[in-house]
């Protein structure tokens, strides 16, 4: 009931601003109005849910306040063919005008020259300052921005509340390296989901270990320094001491359940362990969990992710296109969002869904804490590396030194291209 109340009022709010911009800064497009209609078209990954909300509610609310503005917009599907008919679309100059683009594919996209920079719009900055500014890191390159962030999300340890209490604990602990303990005192079972980047980087970092250098130049030192190093013995120790599942070189098991039932201590995961549950079985999963940011004594350790609003190269409305992405971040269009479980950019928005949801808290202040995976136009072959020989180590092909030491070679030469 009380999330169908807010929807009713904000979209009371956006559908009464009629001729007025939510933007509140109507000069930069009164030359669009005109009888002939510019179209922009929309291309997306959101979920069903997401997607009926663009369609139901934010994009007529767009188009009645720019009534010279039509949206199209085209749901796809999110995968790695999306990321090549992009390439090549906006390379052959036929791409959409506006692509919701995950942030490891911007570097890619602007060091490429597919993108056209948001920061030459004469309002960038007044826009900006509206959000969480480093969720648009990915999107930086030689001194302009390319992209504009929508949403954001990244993971968070989710403890078992009850084997936490069985082992006399009130709260999680404090530092990794005492859940280890915990773990091991215990024999509690730790849910690592994977080896990919985006599965084990978190609990490397809350380790003290290192991909590259803060330049994102350089892997050898780093990924293979002494810190790193250590964290991934740390993790292979538990994999063969059977607490980290050895489901782990093949997906990983049902984590979300183990947790909920004890099964496990702990798994990570984003906002959506809990957002795809409503009433009764979301208050079973908060009773039955505690949320928490991966520790960050020794740096950032949370992995940041999300989504970026992009302009191709080969767009026929840029101006157009750049007023529907200002829309799509204000604040009344990101609460309205939001209900879907997506974590707003914007801060005002922000702060509301933190007041309102129960579970996003400790997402929020996970976000104080982030680090990137490198944002550089070879990520994707890095992160190919990465994971190829993680997993080489893990199956015992490698000694830890060895594979990271190899996988740093590597990523150096990617990294100076």
């Amino acid at each position: 009931m009380r999330r169908n109340l807010i929807t009713v009022c904000i979209l009371l709010l956006l559908t009464a601003c009629g001729q007025q911009s939510i933007i509140g800064n109507r000069s930069s497009v009164e030359k669009l109005n005109s009888p002939t209609k510019q179209v922009v078209e929309f291309w997306h990954t959101y979920s069903d849910e997401e997607t009926r909300i663009l369609e139901d509610i934010l994009i007529p609310a767009f188009e009645k306040s720019y009534p010279s503005i039509q949206v199209n917009p085209v749901r796809q599907a999110n995968n790695t063919e999306l990321k090549y008919t992009l390439i090549s679309k906006a390379s052959a100059n036929r791409s959409p005008d506006v692509v919701r683009m995950d942030i490891a594919w911007v570097p890619e996209f602007s060091h490429s020259g597919l993108l056209i920079p948001l920061s030459d719009f004469d309002d960038y900055e007044s826009v900006m300052d509206l959000l969480q500014r480093n969720a648009g890191s990915a999107g930086y390159y030689a001194g302009a921005s390319f992209s504009l962030p929508i949403n954001v999300n990244t993971k968070v340890l989710i403890f078992n509340r009850q084997l936490l209490e069985k082992a006399g604990l009130s709260d999680s602990p404090e530092s990794f390296q005492e859940v280890i303990e915990l773990a091991r005192r215990e024999r509690y079972s730790i849910g690592l989901t994977g080896l990919e980047s985006w599965q084990s980087l978190p609990y490397i970092y809350a380790l003290g270990g290192q991909m590259t250098n803060e330049s994102y130049t350089q892997a050898s030192g780093y990924l293979n320094g002494d810190a790193t190093v250590k964290a991934v013995e740390v993790l292979l120790s538990l994999y063969h001491e059977k607490l980290i599942d050895h489901t782990l070189l093949n997906g990983g098991g049902d984590y979300w359940e183990g947790v909920k039932t004890g099964g496990i201590l702990l798994t990570d995961d984003g906002p959506w362990f809990y957002s795809v549950f409503q009433g009764s079985e979301l208050e079973r999963a908060l009773d039955s969990t505690i949320a928490v940011p991966f520790p960050h004594q020794l740096g950032p350790s949370s992995i940041m992710g999300g989504e970026d609003l992009v302009i191709l190269k080969g767009s026929k409305n840029q101006k157009e296109a750049w007023e529907f992405m200002k829309w799509m971040t204000t604040k009344e269009s990101q609460i309205m969002m939001s209900q879907t479980g997506i974590i707003p950019t914007n801060l005002e928005a922000r702060a509301i869904k933190v007041k309102g949801e129960s579970f996003i808290p400790p997402f929020a202040e996970a976000l104080e804490h982030t680090f990137l995976r490198p944002p550089v136009k070879n990520w994707g072959r890095i992160d190919e590396i990465y994971g190829t020989y993680m997993k080489k180590i893990f199956q015992g092909e490698y000694s830890v030194k060895e594979g990271l030491t190899e996988a740093a070679v590597k990523i150096d030469k990617l990294l100076q291209e």
